[in-house]
């Protein structure tokens, strides 16, 4: 058992990938000699060589277009996307062709591509820095879409993005890269595509993933003193989503809040309120709430703090569910 940072952890686990299978590239802005802006790929250059971490042109369609051909010719490519923000020039590209390539060629093509995003708000940076896409990529069918949520699952989920022979995009919250963790080296880690109990309870069932697990955990302790048992769940894949621990949860507890940093409407949590009360309707004793970001653009980062969800509107939402 190591004490590693959310970065740190991501960085070793893409080592032991590169380490395991040659064919692992890792290509983007800034990956190589900088080692990325958060310093996630830190090291890799210098100890894999040039040709195996590349540092690419101000290109993210050319990024992913290569990445494309890269993986058709056998390679598995890791691309960084700087920030969230800034994956929109390569969208296109992954769901026009990366999305699409094997279910267009009859199951003969794999494209096992991993795309990093860093998402999320909290770091006060400009406009473009703080974005929350994963719905849009969650919708395109033939994408798998997960969120790592603290460093154990963001060494062991990296791997298993890479390993897989679907194209994967993987979130990770960049407020959290610097907050520690202990990772278990030796552990065997859940299945990629699978939610995970962190908390258990019995009054309300909380889910969350990436950035706002942590306030959800914060939520929990915090409602402890009031005589209030919340379940936490780690959602962990928004594509598939895997609501059976979610359900299972709602069928003992009764109640629901989800919570996310990305605009509610057409979202994630949409489709959490809208499965949840369709299977486990007759359990409910309450609506399933939303805690979410605004439905408005990230505002300038003077706002971001109350934009984002935090504690007290998670604890209000908890409020009006166990009163209703």
């Amino acid at each position: 058992m190591v004490q590693l940072t959310l970065a740190k952890a991501l960085n070793d686990g893409l080592r032991a990938a590169m380490e395991r299978d040659s064919k692992v590239l890792v290509m983007g802005e800034d990956v190589g000699k900088l080692g990325g802006v958060f310093r996630v790929t830190d090291g890799l250059q210098k100890d894999f060589g040039e040709q195996r971490v590349l540092d690419t042109p101000l290109a993210e369609s050319g990024i992913i277009g290569t990445a494309v051909g890269l993986a058709i010719r056998g390679f598995r490519p890791v691309c960084e996307i700087q920030f969230d923000g800034f994956v929109f020039p390569g969208y296109d590209q992954i769901v026009s062709q990366l999305a699409k390539l094997h279910f267009r060629s009859q199951g003969k093509v794999r494209v096992p591509v991993v795309v990093r995003i860093p998402f999320g708000g909290g770091i006060g940076a400009v406009e473009h820095h703080s974005e929350s896409p994963e719905s849009l990529f969650a919708h395109v069918a033939g994408l798998k879409v997960v969120a790592c949520s603290n460093p154990s699952d963001a060494y062991w989920m990296i791997q298993q993005a890479i390993a897989s022979d679907d194209p994967v995009i993987f979130f990770e919250p960049k407020r959290r890269y610097w907050e520690k963790g202990e990772v278990d080296l030796d552990a065997d880690p859940p299945p990629l595509y699978a939610s995970r109990v962190v908390r258990p309870g019995r009054t309300l069932t909380l889910a969350g993933y990436g950035p706002v697990l942590k306030t959800c955990l914060e939520a929990a302790a915090a409602a402890e003193a009031d005589g209030h048992d919340l379940e936490v769940i780690d959602l962990r894949t928004l594509s598939p989503l895997d609501l059976d621990p979610v359900v299972e949860s709602v069928r003992r507890t009764g109640h629901l809040v989800v919570v996310s940093e990305a605009p509610s409407e057409s979202s994630v949590t949409s489709e959490i309120a809208a499965r949840v009360q369709q299977e486990a309707f007759h359990s409910l004793e309450a609506p399933v709430l939303r805690v979410t970001g605004f439905d408005a653009p990230y505002p300038p980062s003077k706002c971001e703090e109350d934009y984002l969800p935090d504690l007290d509107r998670v604890l209000d939402a908890v409020d009006r569910s166990l009163a209703w």
